[in-house]
């Protein structure tokens, strides 16, 4: 299984060995998910095989000061919170339970709930990067010919560099996760060689807040929106 994942590194044949050091954040977005949802398998396969290795780079990141932002859907459920979701994924028996095991929060990670497609429709993120200074992103997760690639295009329309590991994204075939490992290349600008060939540098973002503090920014920023509605 790893060595057939391993091959949608074909849409870059050079295998660049890139550069992410300074001003960068690393994104997992729905990740934290329960997969529950009818022809699932493939994907939860996929995902299986693919946690590991963002694991491994988040390990990374985290190691180089790097800040780890977890974007997910709020599934509809408008009244629900990220611990909430975390909590389901990894308590109730659904299909992602195992996913969300390997790549389950630490406490000094952050959290961005989404409605749409893309990290950064009608959410909180723009202003989560900006506090941060990053100017270089990361993306990684579920699903690479969906909300990473809505993701990716909303990133590279706000002028971030792009970083979308071929090894770290999937989707719901690999055929389909090709096409758009190699549309966000050709059109985003973005590198999107092996994780394994990711040199981190030491960040140099602003101060980092943990969890809880994350927490009470996301709640202000939600009070302060509906105040102005």
């Amino acid at each position: 299984m790893a060595s057939n994942v391993h091959r949608q590194t074909d849409v870059d044949s050079k295998r660049i060995k890139a550069t992410f050091a300074g001003r960068v954040a690393l994104l997992l977005i729905d990740v934290i998910n329960d997969m529950d949802f009818k022809g699932s398998g493939p994907l939860v396969k996929q995902a299986e095989a693919m946690a590991p290795r963002l694991r491994a780079l988040k390990q990374r990141a985290s190691r180089a000061g790097i800040p780890v932002i977890y974007i997910n859907d709020n599934f509809g459920q408008w009244r629900s919170d990220f611990r909430t979701l975390v909590d389901h994924c990894l308590n109730d028996e659904v299909p992602g339970r195992n996913v969300a095991s390997i790549l389950q929060p630490e406490p000094d990670d952050y959290f961005v709930l989404k409605p749409k497609n893309s990290a950064f429709y009608d959410t909180t993120l723009d202003t989560l990067l900006d506090s941060l200074g990053a100017e270089r992103l990361i993306l990684t997760g579920i699903a690479g010919n969906n909300c990473i690639l809505f993701s990716a295009n909303d990133a590279y329309m706000r002028d971030f560099d792009l970083f979308v590991p071929s090894d770290c994204v999937v989707s719901n075939t690999k055929q389909e996760n090709s096409y758009a490992l190699r549309q966000m290349k050709k059109i985003l600008k973005a590198n999107v060689a092996p994780s394994t060939r990711l040199r981190l540098g030491r960040s140099r973002l602003r101060g980092r807040r943990p969890l809880r503090r994350g927490l009470a920014v996301a709640r202000r920023m939600v009070s302060e929106r509906k105040r102005v509605l």
